[in-house]
Order: structure tokens, then C-alpha cells, then sequence
């Protein structure tokens, strides 16, 4: 693997996000490049699909790191976050050996004395050979530095967040059958959080805090104009212009920025000039995904009063005022 890069100012790792097609905020570069220099985890919080995950992507490919993720869920555990033993490769190898246990036991005048010798073999069915790394012991264990991704923690239950405490305080871990394992390099952490749940103080203060909202006009126009560089720049301005103001509303799910990027590649696909009626009508269901914030777009867009022209977005923003 190639060496990995730390960097000497924040503008520097902006440029290497820049150069990782992730638009940075001068606060995100700032509070990326804290993270790294003084090694804390960086929990970021802020809605759905505004570029969380991928800055834990865009960093790991900037330091030239591997990207180890572990995506967390309701009910997830130890086993399938740390490492589990794989029982049937074991069973497997002794299956295999059964001969030579059997010269081990040879002579034995007891099961207690049969025990012993057993057990003198342990570390030939308890070592690295049958521990299958889930990702938190991966990234620990792992010759090469890595970015660890910790997504959507918020959705995890307390207990695993308590857990994930201990593991984030020291790096290490203790296996009962091989001792504690301590990380060969400490790893660049990134949790993530939907703000489905509030999480806990003692998490927070072992943390950086970043909170991510959605971009401006500016920004979000600039990630198009990267994502979808055949985009027409009246055009680009405009769907920007309109995902914005459908952001305004009151919607279940409001387009993310992935969302934002589909639409404009969409609208590239079919060689759209304009965001007319029959093209809003055609793929507004590429930014919105439940249908009654599908009827509510459209009727808020497409009245008849407004006419079939969406250059000027003026007068949806004073309809969509009055909704």
C-alpha cells in the first residue's frame, strides 16, 4: 500500500478533498484536519444524503488510507462488530487432527490428566488462524494505517454505544483465549449520525464535533457542475435553484445531494434544454421518493398560472411561502 499523507494546514487537506470531487466548507476542512492532528474520532451529524459518508470516502482516498466501514443497526453486537470464532473451521481442524489427539491422550490415566494435555494444545485451535476480524478489529489490527467509518451509530442501540466507548478510549481489545490485542497504528475515526436518537455526552466528549446541513446554492451548484460536467450551466443553476426552494417545504424526505446529482445526470440523460412542464413531470420523482411529497411538488409547481417556463423560480418561492 502506498504511504499514507497527513497534511499541514487545513487549505491543504481542502485541496486534497477538492481533488477527491468533495466539496469542503472551510469548517469541514478545519475540523477534518483537527481530527487528524490531534487523533480523535470526528462524529458528524446532520441530515440524510448531505455527504457524511462520503467524507470519510474523500478523506480515506486523500490520506491514501484503506476504508474500513462498519454500518451499524438496531440489535447490532460485539460479535458482528468486533470478531467471532469460526466453531466450524475449528470443528473442521479437528476433524483433521483426530490422529494426532488421539497420540496426545495416549498414556493418560485420568480424564483430569487428559484434560491437561488438551489444554496445552488450546493455542493451536484458539490463534488468529480461526478469529474472523469484523471491522472495529480489523481497522485495530490492520499493519497499514485506515480510516474507520463508523455510519449511522445514532441507529445502533445504547449498549453497543457504551461498548464502542471503551474500544475508541484505548484502541485495544481483549480476547479471553489470546490476551489483549492493541492497534499496530491508531486509526482515523469517523462516526456518523442521522440525529435518529440523541447520543450520549460521554460519546460526544470523546469526540470532534461536525455538524453537516445541507450546501448552499453555491456549493451545491459547484458539485453538480463537478458530478455532471455535460450539465448546461443555465440548466445546472436552475435545478439547483429548485431543490433548494423543494427543501423549503414541508416534506418528508427533502432531496439529499446524491439525490440532486441523479436529477442533473438525469436531465443530461434525456438531453432536457429547459425544466419544463413535461421534463418536471417526467423525473421529479428522481428527487422525491414518497408519493404525497410527489403531489405536493406538483402542485405547487406546476399550476397552470405559472406557465411551462421555469427560468425565473420567483414565483414558486412566494407559492410555496403561502403553503
Amino acid at each position: 500500500m502506498s504511504e499514507t499523507i497527513t497534511f499541514a494546514s487545513p487549505s491543504e487537506l481542502k485541496t486534497a478533498l477538492n481533488q477527491q470531487q468533495y466539496i469542503a466548507s472551510d469548517e469541514i476542512a478545519t475540523i477534518m484536519f483537527l481530527s487528524q492532528q490531534l487523533g480523535k474520532p470526528l462524529l458528524t451529524e446532520g441530515p440524510a444524503g448531505v455527504g457524511k459518508t462520503e467524507l470519510a470516502k474523500a478523506i480515506a482516498g486523500a490520506t491514501r488510507r484503506e476504508l474500513i466501514r462498519l454500518q451499524c443497526y438496531e440489535g447490532l453486537d460485539e460479535t458482528k462488530a468486533l470478531y467471532e470464532w469460526e466453531y466450524a473451521k475449528q470443528l473442521l481442524y479437528t476433524q483433521l487432527l483426530r490422529d494426532k489427539l488421539q497420540e496426545t491422550f495416549a498414556g493418560a490415566t485420568s480424564l483430569s490428566e487428559a484434560a491437561d494435555r488438551l489444554a496445552n494444545e488450546e493455542e493451536v485451535f484458539f490463534s488468529m488462524r480461526f478469529l474472523l476480524q469484523r471491522p472495529l478489529l480489523k481497522a485495530i489490527l490492520s499493519k497499514e494505517p485506515t480510516v474507520l467509518l463508523i455510519d449511522e451509530i445514532d441507529r445502533a442501540d445504547a449498549e453497543f454505544e457504551a461498548f464502542l466507548l471503551e474500544v475508541l478510549s484505548d484502541f485495544q481489545v481483549s480476547v479471553p483465549e489470546l490476551g489483549t490485542l492493541t492497534a499496530v497504528h491508531r486509526p482515523l475515526v469517523i462516526l456518523t449520525s442521522n440525529n435518529t436518537r440523541e447520543l450520549s455526552e460521554a460519546l460526544k466528549r470523546r469526540c470532534l464535533y461536525l455538524f453537516i446541513n445541507y450546501p448552499s446554492i453555491e456549493q451545491e451548484l459547484a458539485v453538480v457542475r463537478m458530478k455532471a460536467p455535460e450539465l448546461s450551466p443555465k440548466l445546472a443553476l436552475q435545478a439547483v435553484e429548485l431543490v433548494q426552494s423543494l427543501r423549503t417545504m414541508d416534506l418528508r424526505k427533502s432531496p439529499s445531494i446524491s439525490e440532486t446529482i441523479d436529477w442533473a445526470k438525469a436531465l443530461v440523460a434525456i438531453n432536457a434544454k429547459n425544466l419544463d412542464q413535461h421534463v418536471l413531470e417526467t423525473t421529479l420523482s428522481v428527487l422525491l421518493k414518497h408519493e404525497n411529497d410527489l403531489q405536493r411538488a406538483r402542485r405547487t409547481l406546476l399550476r397552470p398560472s405559472q406557465g411551462n417556463d421555469f427560468d425565473d423560480l420567483s414565483n414558486f418561492r412566494r407559492i410555496d411561502r403561502q403553503n
